[in-house]
């Protein structure tokens, strides 16, 4: 689950913007910041959230890679209990790839074991793994699911059992006048146990988060270089945000929107 905080997550096979060197195993990477600023969260310290995000999408011959990393400060404040961080390591291998043989069959394009590292405040950390799947969608720039177990390793002093988790990722591209509008995220189903603790308090419920962004190409729209500067939303739908059982006391559902601003370097 993109737990904690999670940003503009792309996902690998973002946007080839590395050339690949000879004889080495990378064979492209692309590497952004993003500045975002929102309002109407849930659960967390502030209504009002910047987060300033650092992303890093590869292609290798074994599979690809994404990592990011958020800073989160609430209401401006950035002094201690202002201000948090989360990150993810998501190596996935490629079947494909490492065995040299097409996995191929119907829409699904490559077969791939999929794994996740989670890190946030307070020594929370989680590891998912599980199989992947890359599809070959008309109109899509890249279409991803990514079947998982989830296995918190928390420090709140309790155990929480594992659940699964389904991700999917997606990229659409559309050319509007002189540039491109670029609509990509991901969805995530948390089907958590109910019965398990996962934070003091708070039993682990279902939860399913949608976080898409519109992005419009203006590095592109102003001559620049395309697929380098992009301005637009971010829309987080968080239905029982962090597993936390959404109540009439206590409101879990997030629907925030985040104005935004990302760099690829």
């Amino acid at each position: 689950m993109k737990a904690v905080l999670r940003s503009t997550a792309l996902a690998a096979g973002l946007f080839a913007s590395g050339e690949s060197l000879a004889g080495s195993p990378l064979i492209w990477q692309t590497n952004s910041l993003t500045y975002l600023w929102g309002e109407h969260f849930k659960v967390d310290a502030g209504d009002i959230q910047q987060t300033l995000t650092f992303e890093h999408a590869s292609s290798w011959t074994w599979g690809d890679l994404f990592i990011f990393w958020d800073n989160k400060w609430f209401n401006g404040q950035a002094s201690d209990g202002g201000h948090t961080y989360y990150g993810e390591i998501t190596p996935r291998f490629s079947l494909g790839k490492i065995f040299r043989t097409d996995f191929s069959f119907g829409p699904v394009k490559d077969v791939l074991l999929a794994t996740t590292f989670e890190r946030g405040e307070h020594g929370n950390k989680s590891y998912l793994f599980g199989p992947g799947f890359d599809f070959k969608v008309p109109g899509f720039d890249y279409f991803q699911l990514n079947f998982y177990y989830r296995k918190p390793d928390g420090s709140y002093g309790n155990k929480p059992s594992g659940q699964w988790q389904l991700t999917h990722v997606s990229s659409v591209t559309l050319p509007v006048g002189g540039s491109d509008i670029l609509i990509d995220g991901y969805i995530d189903w948390g089907m958590n146990d109910a019965g398990h603790r996962s934070v003091p308090g708070n039993y682990m419920h279902h939860n399913l988060h949608i976080n898409p962004q519109i992005k419009y190409d203006l590095g592109k729209a102003l001559s620049y270089q395309p697929k380098r500067l992009y301005v637009g939303i971010e829309y987080s739908y968080w239905a029982n945000k962090y597993g936390i059982k959404s109540s009439k006391a206590f409101d879990t559902d997030e629907s925030s929107t985040s104005l935004l601003l990302k760099m690829h370097f």
